[in-house]
């Protein structure tokens, strides 16, 4: 080994995080170079959680262009949420192959110019491969791929836990058992790199082993009028989760967690809700339901903007479902709304709004909980904003929405004027 080779090999075992700089990112730290150092040189698997926006993601594929480079006949499997995610990371890795830093290290360690002779949207296989196994140094894939016949020297998975895994049991349950799967994989001697976010206590990271946590406090990444903002723009639940790293029990929340159905076609002439923000803080939320034998199936939508920029999407969603009237409120519009979704050929019952929201909230809805379906389709953010919903909760229109519904269909069928 020459003198430049020991150089270039001791740059990538004590300060790989410089390749990040010379690569553009450069807003990684003295953290991430310890970040990268555990991923590339650790023994043991390892599961390092942190909070969002801590570029661990970017750390990490930083960390796998160079285990290409550093030990070309190993094989990585990369596991993502889906594969639309997967295409994502395996592009920023093949981007900082091609930089003229990486490049400059496989010359001087292999005295070769680095090539990718195989580069797809799954797939990245170099010139530096001499292996006879076949398959490619890196391959990523969506969790819910098959995975029968996969091997690697490396797995690594990355946010395959995200807000799906919240509010959906079933969606728990699945990734729980894709993970255990997932130790099928490995070859004998290789390791587990697990990275990504908590979402619930009973997620799949739970099952993950050698935890290391760097939640918002301890990385030092977000400042202090960061983080307040943060935590205005979001339920304390979701805060705790995203950026403290732990869960938090409201000893004030009215819902369990919620029921789902892939009856979506039930859906067909039910009644509609539009809860309309103008502006503000307010959320725009729209749910679809239909009472089907004391089953409430219920389609829910969440934006954070105004309703006339919702308007296109709330009709699409009404038609997909073949859905009926669009109820909405002129307490503080005049009528505005139910005269502009006429104009659109809608058929609209425009009411008055006269019940204190929380007594609404906190008796139709809560009451009926216990019978509502969510169809597969429901927007996350529409189930956490009811999830997190207590008399003080600063964001209700998905509840309110919702409530209203439940009012009208299990009490008399009329609405409260």
């Amino acid at each position: 080994m020459n003198a430049q080779q020991k150089q270039y090999l001791n740059l990538v075992k004590n300060e790989p995080i410089k390749f990040g700089h010379l690569v553009g990112f450069k807003d990684l730290r003295q953290l991430h170079n310890d970040w990268l150092r555990s991923f590339l040189f650790g023994k043991d698997d390892q599961t390092l959680l942190a909070h969002r926006g801590s570029y661990k993601t970017t750390t990490l594929a930083l960390a796998i262009a160079l285990m290409i480079i550093l030990w070309p006949n190993r094989n990585i499997i990369f596991f993502r949420k889906t594969d639309t995610d997967v295409t994502e990371i395996v592009n920023q890795v093949a981007k900082i192959l091609k930089s003229d830093y990486l490049l400059k290290l496989a010359y001087v360690l292999y005295g070769v110019t680095l090539e990718l002779r195989k580069q797809t949207s799954g797939e990245i296989d170099t010139n530096l491969h001499t292996g006879t196994k076949g398959t490619s140094q890196l391959v990523g894939m969506g969790i819910n791929t098959s995975i029968t016949g996969k091997h690697a020297d490396i797995v690594i998975t990355d946010d395959i836990v995200n807000i799906k895994d919240r509010t959906s049991r079933a969606e728990r349950e699945q990734t729980k058992l894709q993970y255990q799967e997932l130790q099928n994989v490995k070859n004998r001697g290789g390791r587990f790199i697990n990275t990504g976010t908590p979402w619930h206590k009973e997620d799949a990271i739970s099952m993950m082993p050698n935890v290391q946590r760097f939640d918002c406090y301890q990385t030092g990444l977000i400042t202090k009028e960061q983080l307040q903002n943060l935590r205005e723009s979001m339920t304390p639940s979701l805060f705790a989760a995203n950026y403290e790293l732990k869960h938090i029990a409201s000893e004030e929340a009215m819902f369990t967690a919620p029921r789902f159905t892939d009856e979506s076609s039930l859906l067909r002439e039910g009644l509609c809700q539009l809860d309309a923000a103008y502006d503000g803080a307010d959320h725009t939320a729209f749910t679809i339901m239909k009472d089907v034998g004391g089953r409430l199936i219920t389609f829910g939508k969440r934006w954070n903007k105004h309703v006339d920029d919702c308007l296109d999407e709330i009709i699409a969603y009404r038609k997909h479902f073949m859905a009926g009237t669009i109820a909405c409120e002129n307490n503080g519009d005049k009528g505005y709304l139910a005269k502009e979704l006429i104009k659109r050929g809608e058929f609209v019952d425009e009411y008055h709004e006269s019940q204190n929201k929380y007594i609404k909230i906190a008796t139709h809805l809560r009451k009926a909980w216990k019978d509502i379906e969510f169809v597969e389709e429901t927007d996350p953010d529409y189930i956490n904003e009811i999830l997190d919903y207590t008399e003080n909760a600063e964001h209700d229109d998905s509840p309110d929405s919702a409530a209203s519904l439940v009012r009208k269909m299990r009490d008399g069928n009329v609405w409260l004027y």
